[in-house]
């Protein structure tokens, strides 16, 4: 049926009236040049510092430098598609990662795409991989413990929710050790566990999945990683992408704990993309803001305030040293903006002490508030006597008589360093901590062979869950160790140890 010209005109008027020219303002460049991951664009006038850029193929970079006539950008992902003169668009935002509980068992890259054959992760919440870290007002001081299962790190390098601290050591020395050990004890804590792989073989992150996924972690564990194999761009992202994913639980009142391993390898990706940029190279031909790269990621750990949920987000980062020298530039530069540090010496390790921590120069700045008052208690004196036995071990072994007191001496300490040691994946409720350093520490080993002390501290924990279940759950409830506590503690060891005895 054919419309009448009123209707056309009707039509025509109402199409009119609703009619919005929508302009749409590209900032638009050509690649000058590209390759190793970098490449400079000319024409990008109104490009912002760390902007977002879109690459043909489907690339997407970051502007980093911004020069007179020309972008410096990195490139996320392969350079292969990429030639001179290709168009290159401006985004108006910075890199995003997807956030939230849905990416919690699984192991994504460093832009937070999947790449577990898991599928695709069903998240609507994104954040940006950069933002300021809280400031002192919205902070509270670190005084919840984040415990760690390991003896020798809950009772002498107390780590605290909110807290940085650095782990240190030369290659295999257990440094990846204690950061499983830790995300195997907030099993049943409340705590997710974010670790962050950086240029590290693939088959050795699949290692470390799988003994998540056995241990029955993985389920309150992401991990992100940009492997050896990965462009060193998103070696440099990663720790950020997964920092950003630890603030959604501690901007929820949630508690997170990030594992960035190993900044070094970071530092060293930074300074391949610095260099490559044209960007002057400094000590060690690192560029001068290799401060600023690792102080503005661990400054995001904090523990916030109660008006602001009171959720807290962990920092443990990873350097690896050479040769144990821990003046270089990156491990000085990581111990300065940390709060405390674990040092693992090579020495100790191969002398079959493991974890093999120095605790000379091992150092927690937040300390006993980061203890519960019973563990307080127990561990106030460990860390001296501990220093005091290396010093005496070391000279003592040019003499040959010694005094008694000496000698006492020797005996405790040497009691007490076969006490802290540990198994791997194997971490010990803090209750069941407490209970055994009280025994060493108070003397009741004294007269215990060496070699029998592991097997007394073991056969005592089952003695203490099977006969004595009461004590461990009233240090866990009251955690503190009161006047009542005390005897019954000590008539329990007693106990054992005279059956102990008796059997051996």
């Amino acid at each position: 049926m054919a419309l009448a010209s009123t209707d056309i005109t009707s039509i025509l008027k109402k199409e009119i009236e609703g009619y919005e020219e929508k302009l749409k303002l590209e900032n638009v460049g050509y690649v000058m040049q590209v390759g190793d991951g970098v490449a400079r664009i000319y024409g990008l006038d109104d490009c912002l510092s760390s902007e977002l850029l879109e690459f043909p193929e489907n690339v997407y970079g970051i502007a980093m430098n911004l020069e007179e006539d020309n972008v410096g950008a990195i490139l996320l992902g392969s350079d292969e598609k990429i030639k001179e003169g290709d168009v290159v668009k401006t985004t108006g935002k910075i890199v995003q990662v997807p956030v939230g509980k849905a990416l919690l068992g699984r192991v994504v890259n460093a832009l937070g795409q999947p790449i577990d054959g898991k599928g695709p992760i069903a998240t609507e919440h994104f954040r940006p991989i950069e933002s300021s870290s809280p400031n002192v007002v919205e902070r509270q001081p670190v005084k919840e413990p984040l415990q760690t299962g390991i003896k020798a790190i809950d009772a002498m390098i107390p780590i605290g929710r909110g807290q940085r601290e650095l782990i240190i050591g030369d290659r295999q020395t257990g440094k990846t050790a204690i950061l499983i050990d830790t995300i195997i004890n907030q099993r049943e804590s409340g705590v997710y566990c974010i670790y962050v792989a950086i240029g590290q073989k693939m088959s050795t992150v699949a290692d470390v999945v799988k003994t998540l996924e056995d241990h029955k972690v993985m389920d309150i564990s992401i991990v992100v990683v940009a492997s050896a194999s990965d462009p060193a761009p998103l070696q440099y992202i990663a720790p950020y992408a997964g920092c950003a994913m630890g603030e959604y639980f501690r901007d929820n009142g949630m508690h997170a704990v990030a594992m960035y391993d190993d900044l070094y390898k970071h530092a060293i990706a930074y300074r391949q993309i610095s260099l490559l940029l044209r960007r002057p190279p400094g000590r060690e031909a690192f560029p001068g803001d290799i401060f600023n790269l690792h102080s503005r990621l661990l400054e995001r750990a904090a523990k916030l305030n109660s008006d602001l949920g009171g959720g807290s987000l962990t920092a443990l980062p990873v350097v690896e040293t050479q040769a144990g020298d821990y003046s270089a530039y990156i491990p000085t530069n990581v111990i300065s903006i940390t709060d405390g540090q674990i040092y693992l010496e090579s020495d100790l390790f191969n002398a079959g002490i493991r974890p093999a921590i120095s605790v000379g120069l091992s150092v927690s700045r937040v300390g006993g508030n980061a203890q519960i008052p019973a563990m307080k208690k127990v561990a106030g004196t460990l860390r001296l006597t501990l220093a005091q036995y290396r010093e005496l071990a070391s000279f003592a072994q040019f003499g040959s008589e010694l005094d008694k007191f000496t000698q006492a001496q020797l005996a405790k300490g040497s009691r007490l360093v076969e006490i802290l040691k540990q198994p791997q994946y194997s971490p010990v409720p803090v209750e069941e901590q407490i209970m055994a350093i009280f025994a060493g520490i108070n003397g009741y080993l004294d007269d215990i062979a060496v070699d029998k002390v592991r097997s007394f501290e073991r056969e005592f924990l089952k003695f203490m869950r099977e006969k004595y279940a009461s004590i461990g759950i009233e240090i866990k409830e009251k955690k503190k160790l009161d006047q009542e506590l005390i005897p019954k503690l000590e008539n329990a060891i007693k106990e054992f140890k005279q059956n102990f005895v008796k059997k051996g």
